[in-house]
């Protein structure tokens, strides 16, 4: 059990932002305790203000800025109980990285481009301790080892951009685990993971949580990871903290319709697929004063109309599921192979390949949604680039209505842009800052020349706007004036400018709040009924592939190990490969809270 005695304890910290239309309050009066030995999380949709409680306490924010109070006592090995607020700044840099590490959310962000991964956790030691430089190089290789990396000799002397997201966050975690800290903030570590590296975070932290009695304060938006990894739970809304207590109390009796909602958001491996998922809009509404009330259940009767125009809508959607069988396939991908060569020596000779992907085949009909399902590095999202040739394709043919896109001049390949599309991942990288929303929309249709002039496209982009949930006032923002669901809505707008007949989705969600992201799965779903659209929906996470799919194709190392419903991967899974990652995905139910509980209990016993 943890000790009685905090490691931090945190009272009335608050932390207010000037800004242009005033002052904003993203922290007010927070107040909790860490213990050394446990798992805290802090859980909330962004903006709740869970990473600038972190940020306030490491003090990284602008001074200019912002400006924090209140009081962050840290019992620490080397300076005894000192405030983190009031800390000198020079004692402060040997409590940050040292006593106190962080992993950051965005690893792109945090690791420097023009230094090798293995020099930049180096540094790290070479600063707090002893070692020397070859020392550290040693410990580092042991800490790429540690944290699940694979060639720790050849990521030691890569650069970030040369390996993948899940690989350069395992080197924050390695970093930030450099020094063996009393306390470790990890602020979003698994958000972009795919969910059998996500279990080997979660692994790697627990056990340095048990080895070295480290407090660690967990900041996510995922109740499935809280599930498996916390002791407590912090739920905090706008600010402010609205519910905590013990794991197993917060997911079996919630008592804040905010936390209903955040648990209920969550695609379930038992929810029917693309029914509509709840959002925390559903549970509670604020009233003028800014005060949270609990919606109340309200029992629908539906009248005749409502039963007829039911039928009606099911009728018409069993009609066109069944015209789309009937039509040949949109797209056939046959023997598709994507290889790039590994160049070595003085000539820079093409010794290798890495085979990205490796003679896939499969086809896709009209209407139709496929999950590609894999972990990082299989080959998914070169699979969906090479089908739109953003990849060149070593070999193979990609016959979409009825071209082979493989063979396409680049004039036609432009054309025929026109109706295969794509949403990224990262939704901030994919929108020109310069740029605005209604720019941004209008831009595909005065490429492919639709519509007659910039005023009926105007007349356009705003409907699409309404289309994803946003407003014709947005036409004139620009995208850093949005949160990350929106702009991932402004991605979506701009695919359906062309009106496209299939749009490949690439991790389109996984960076998301659970609550988003199931307005946004709400959203592919109306529009691919709206649009007859055919959906190629990449992703990591096999829940989400479960609800939106109709067939799933799941990858490994480039090639297609299994294939089949949803139903029948997640019943039936002929592949170890498979079964592996459906064990790895948290369920968050009651019986797996309590074996997790019992599992960390017996760890920490074991190490006493």
């Amino acid at each position: 059990m943890p000790s009685t005695t905090p490691i931090l304890q945190v009272r009335e910290l608050e932390t207010t932002f000037s800004t242009r239309h005033g002052t904003t309050r993203a922290v007010d009066k927070v107040s909790f305790e860490v213990y050394p030995g446990e798992t805290l999380a802090i859980v909330g949709e962004s903006g709740s203000g869970k990473s600038v409680t972190a940020l306030s306490l490491m003090r990284l924010l602008d001074t200019e800025r912002a400006t924090t109070g209140g009081e962050a006592v840290f019992r620490s090995g080397k300076y005894g109980e000192a405030d983190l607020l009031q800390l000198p700044e020079k004692q402060l840099q040997g409590i940050r990285g040292n006593e106190i590490s962080m992993i950051f959310q965005e690893p792109m962000s945090s690791l420097n481009p023009v230094y090798t991964c293995g020099k930049q956790v180096a540094e790290v030691l070479l600063l707090h301790t002893d070692l020397s430089k070859k020392e550290a190089k040693k410990r580092t290789i042991q800490l790429f080892e540690k944290a699940k990396l694979p060639r720790p000799e050849k990521i030691f002397d890569a650069y970030p951009h040369e390996i993948s997201g899940g690989q350069k966050q395992r080197v924050m975690i390695a970093m930030a685990m450099a020094c063996e800290p009393g306390i470790l903030i990890a602020d979003e570590p698994t958000t972009a993971l795919d969910v059998t590296v996500q279990a080997r975070m979660l692994q790697l932290i627990d056990e340095l949580r048990v080895k070295e009695n480290t407090a660690v304060l967990f900041i996510t938006h995922d109740l499935g990871v809280v599930a498996e990894i916390a002791d407590r739970i912090l739920v905090m809304y706008k600010g402010k903290l609205v519910e905590q207590g013990k794991v197993l109390d917060i997911f079996t009796n919630p008592q804040h319709p905010y936390t209903k909602g955040l648990l209920a958001c969550r695609p379930k491996l038992s929810a029917k697929p693309q029914s509509i998922l709840p959002t925390v809009s559903d549970f509670m509404v604020e009233d003028e004063f800014g005060n949270i009330l609990e919606k109340k259940k309200e029992v629908y009767a539906p009248s005749l109309a409502d039963v007829v125009n039911a039928y009606i809508g099911t009728v018409t959607s069993i009609k066109q599921e069944q015209e789309n069988k009937q039509k040949p396939l949109l797209l056939q991908v046959e023997n598709l192979k994507v290889y790039f060569p590994i160049k070595k020596g003085f000539f820079r000779g093409t010794t290798d390949y890495v085979k990205a992907v490796d003679g896939v085949s499969f086809g896709l009909k009209p209407g139709e949604t496929i999950g590609l399902l894999g972990e990082s590095g299989c080959g998914k999202t070169t699979l969906g680039r090479a089908l739109m040739r953003m990849v060149e394709p070593t070999a193979g043919r990609i016959i979409f209505n009825g071209h082979d896109i493989a063979q396409l001049t680049p004039e036609e390949l432009r054309k025929s842009r026109r109706d295969f599309q794509m949403v990224f991942q990262d939704p901030n990288a994919s929108l020109n800052p310069m740029h605005t929303v209604g720019e941004a929309i209008m831009e595909p249709m005065q490429v492919h020349n639709l519509y007659n002039n910039n005023k009926e496209r105007r007349v356009k982009a705003m409907e699409l706007l309404e289309k994803v949930g946003l407003m014709p006032k947005h036409f004139q923002r620009y995208p850093h004036e949005f949160s990350g669901g929106q702009r991932q809505r402004i991605s979506i707008a701009r695919a359906l400018a062309l009106q496209p007949k299939c749009i490949i989705c690439d991790e389109s969600v996984s960076a998301l709040d659970v609550s988003v992201q199931a307005q946004v799965l709400n959203l592919l779903n109306k529009l691919k009924k709206e649009f007859h659209i055919t959906y190629i929906f990449i992703t990591h996470d096999l829940s989400v592939a479960k609800y939106m799919s109709d067939r799933i194709l799941v990858m490994s190392e480039g090639r297609i190990v299994e294939s089949g419903t949803p139903e029948q991967l997640y019943r039936q899974p002929q592949q170890e490969y498979t079964r592996t990652l459906i064990n790895a995905i948290p369920k968050g139910e009651p019986e797996d809270i309590v074996a997790a509980q019992q599992k960390r209990e017996a760890m920490k016993a074991g190490v006493a």
